[in-house]
């Protein structure tokens, strides 16, 4: 029997107990909310809020409050000094670095022992059961697995407080028997200067036998370049016969896809999205020919949801299909009732499945248009589709007036293959909008609230040498979609000139 096959057998009992999530949900969240609660009651947050008192989820509405980071930061800022029971029992070692709020440029989120246990890992171990059972066929572990890190480093020069990426967190804590199916090695990984780090890792991995890639599309999409121009060869599987699947997440895989598919043409290879962020991981692609993601219920996570647009909070038995909500999340971190920053919608809800449609804080809504990056991605796959082109990396925002009076979106676009007519893409782009964006039609219409977009086509490198003047090349960094303000848009256009 080989390796995967004795593998499979470990991974066996968990496809029972995900059945659970189809019919058991609501139990499900609601012993998670009571864990949650009953292991906090004794730290300073569980005590102030009265969680000792706390039987219903009614009762953890009533005494807990919503919040952002700046609500939670004084504690986490005192966890990181060393703080023990702060908004989780005992003392957080480690802590995610993720892009910043308002008025900082980064965030700290607190990653504790039972996090890293019961979220991350069991999520990480979740996407590995899926994908064998979805494929009897698979081999992944009878290779190595590429896996993209960043790296960490002392936190306030204390010796037990860390910060770094997710990613590079959690290289460091791994199983020591994972670091022998994969690759690059952990020296490597965890390098900090992410051209140093593409370089290494091309050249570690090009010598292995690697049959899986995990990691952020857009920074993979580099190192596999790397690979390509060391190698001489044409395509990736000419490198690596046995690879056979990509676990993506961190942005959205649609403008990847095509170049991803023109790099690797095997039959045999699949993709799989996850959604795991330095808050928690969420969702998991659970079948392959459905592109939403099963919201994953029995980790150290409970959801409640913000309808978009309106001040009602609901649990997940309380939302319903097709609306844009904010997502809640209260966590064995020390996140209470968290404001994540991010936007999903229900496709189904037996079992509770979604899509990531945006950010809180990523959309245009400058005319009343509320475009939102599900909007984008298709507008961009249907222009891309019509023209041939592909786009590496964009973003977008408005110009509130001009000398004209006239008032526009203005994207800017890095392409890997240009369209042969930009004004064609921009048509294109404008029209698919329209279509899965009825306030963005309307305010189109006839050019009287809002005109054509603009399209400007970035030079190459562009967006990765902003990156990397805000020291965030590489990593869990990305590029912000769209932005309601010009204030990315200038930077990056005045840095297009040179």
């Amino acid at each position: 029997m080989s390796i995967t096959g004795i593998a499979r057998n470990f991974f066996a009992p968990r496809w029972r107990e995900l059945e659970r999530h189809i019919n058991g949900a609501e139990e499900l969240q609601r012993q998670v909310l009571s864990h949650l609660v009953n292991r906090a009651k004794d730290t300073e947050y569980g005590r102030y809020h009265r969680f000792d008192s706390m039987k219903t989820y009614d009762d953890f509405v009533h005494c807990c409050p919503v919040n952002s980071y700046e609500e939670l930061k004084a504690q986490i800022d005192r966890m990181r000094h060393g703080e023990e029971d702060v908004l989780w029992p005992g003392h957080v070692k480690w802590y995610a670095k993720s892009s910043g709020t308002t008025n900082d440029k980064s965030k700290f989120i607190p990653v504790s022992k039972e996090g890293l246990k019961r979220i991350h890992y069991k999520g990480g171990a979740d996407v590995v059961a899926f994908y064998l059972r979805n494929n009897p066929q698979s081999r992944m572990f009878d290779g190595r697995g590429l896996i993209l890190g960043g790296s960490h480093q002392p936190n306030y020069n204390l010796p037990d407080s860390l910060v770094g990426d997710l990613s590079a967190i959690l290289i460091e804590n791994i199983n020591p028997v994972v670091n022998m199916v994969r690759v690059p090695s952990k020296q490597t990984a965890l390098l900090s200067d992410f051209e140093v780090k593409r370089d290494r890792i091309a050249r570690e991995a090009m010598k292995k036998n690697v049959t899986n890639l995990s990691g952020v599309p857009s920074w993979m999409l580099s190192v596999l370049n790397r690979v390509m121009e060391l190698s001489g060869k044409k395509h990736l599987e000419e490198v690596w016969p046995n690879l056979e699947v990509f676990f993506h997440g961190g942005v959205a895989f649609t403008p990847y896809r095509e170049q991803y598919q023109q790099l690797i043409t095997s039959p045999k290879m699949h993709y799989m999205e996850t959604y795991n962020a330095s808050e928690g991981f969420f969702g998991i692609q659970d079948d392959p020919a459905d592109k939403s993601m099963l919201l994953m219920l029995d980790y150290d996570v409970f959801y409640e949801f913000q309808e978009m647009g309106s001040d009602t909070i609901v649990p997940l038995w309380g939302v319903e299909k097709g609306k844009n909500y904010a997502m809640i999340i209260s966590t064995s971190c020390g996140l209470w009732r968290y404001m994540i920053g991010d936007t999903v919608q229900f496709t189904s809800t037996n079992p509770y499945k979604f899509i990531i449609s945006g950010r809180t804080k990523s959309f245009i809504n400058a005319f009343g248009e509320e475009l939102i990056v599900d909007n984008a991605e298709q507008g961009l796959a249907y222009a891309c589709q019509q023209t041939g082109a592909q786009v590496l990396e964009y973003t977008a925002a408005p110009v509130f007036m001009d000398q004209n009076a006239k008032c526009r979106h203005q994207w800017l676009i890095e392409f890997s293959t240009p369209p042969s007519n930009l004004q064609q893409f921009a048509d294109l782009l404008d029209t698919r909008l329209q279509q899965v964006n009825s306030d963005y039609e309307a305010k189109r219409y006839k050019n009287i609230t809002l005109q054509h977009l603009e399209i400007i086509e970035a030079r190459p490198g562009l967006f990765n040498d902003w990156l990397k003047q805000k020291g965030k090349l590489g990593g869990q960094h990305k590029v912000p979609r769209l932005s309601n303000t010009r204030e990315h848009m200038e930077e990056l256009l005045e840095l297009n000139k040179k």
